[in-house]
């Protein structure tokens, strides 16, 4: 046993030992980790059958149960959250049952060997932070365009130009055409250059005053200068910020903001 209060854990215990403290931590709602050769039968909106092998069976204070192989990341067996357990030992099988209501189903998990049985309290209370990645930083920006600016209204994204494809193109409150460059991490000079461009290719089709302007949460050394140099515009934009626009906003349409390739 090591730190008596968070972790309980017995290596090769008997079957009958494996079962007693498995019993005991669900009474208990703590977490369950069981390590060996197992068979698991699944009942309910099919049926099926996994033959022996050596896996690994979680079960968690909130009810749900994972069974894994010992390559991937998915489960192979699972049961959602609410599950009623059940424990026996019966000749020389330790069977864990979970049953679920609604709908019903059952996944039987037979042990035939325990390699090793632990019961964990585990607290989490840590804040889940989800960092958008660029095409979701465009996203938000095209959701909730004051993200760039004020006034700022989206045409376009993913616009295709000779260099390449501009992340966003739109019109400014002063009715002058923007071009948004978009980076997830600090921006290097080559963010600049690529801009630039792309404004070197529109421009000549471009039939009122242009601005580019490249968006990311920093600048790396000396690009401050080289954007000056160019005439082109920084705006500073977290990923995390433009994650919870998203977050708030999951069940919109991208294309109900503008009309796409105008």
């Amino acid at each position: 046993m090591q730190k008596q209060n968070k972790l309980k854990v017995l290596t090769n215990p008997r079957l009958t030992e494996a079962a007693a403290i498995i019993e005991k931590a669900l009474a208990q709602r703590r977490t369950i980790i069981v390590v060996g050769e197992c068979k698991v039968l699944y009942s309910g909106r099919a049926k099926s059958t996994l033959e022996p092998g050596e896996r690994i069976l979680i079960i968690k204070e909130d009810g749900s149960l994972l069974v894994h192989r010992p390559i991937g990341y998915e489960p192979v067996n699972w049961q959602p959250s609410g599950s009623v357990f059940h424990v026996q030992t019966k000749a020389d099988v330790v069977e864990v049952h979970a049953v679920r209501q609604k709908p019903r189903e059952n996944v039987r998990v037979l042990f035939y060997e325990v390699f090793m049985v632990s019961a964990l309290s585990l607290n989490d209370s840590g804040e889940f932070s989800l960092y958008a990645s660029e095409k979701e930083m465009h996203r938000a920006i095209l959701r909730k365009p004051s993200l760039l600016e004020e006034g700022f209204t989206p045409i376009s994204y993913e616009k295709k130009v000779e260099p390449g494809f501009v992340d966003v193109y739109g019109v400014d409150k002063d009715g002058k055409l923007v071009v948004v460059e978009v980076k997830r991490k600090t921006a290097g000079k080559e963010a600049v250059l690529q801009l630039a461009r792309y404004i070197d290719a529109i421009k000549a089709k471009a039939d009122r005053e242009l601005r580019g302007v490249l968006v990311a949460p920093g600048l790396g050394k000396d690009v401050q200068r080289l954007l000056v140099t160019l005439g082109l515009e920084f705006k500073a934009l977290d990923p995390k910020k433009c994650a919870k626009v998203l977050k708030k906003d999951q069940n919109a349409k991208l294309e109900t903001f503008f009309e796409e390739g105008k």
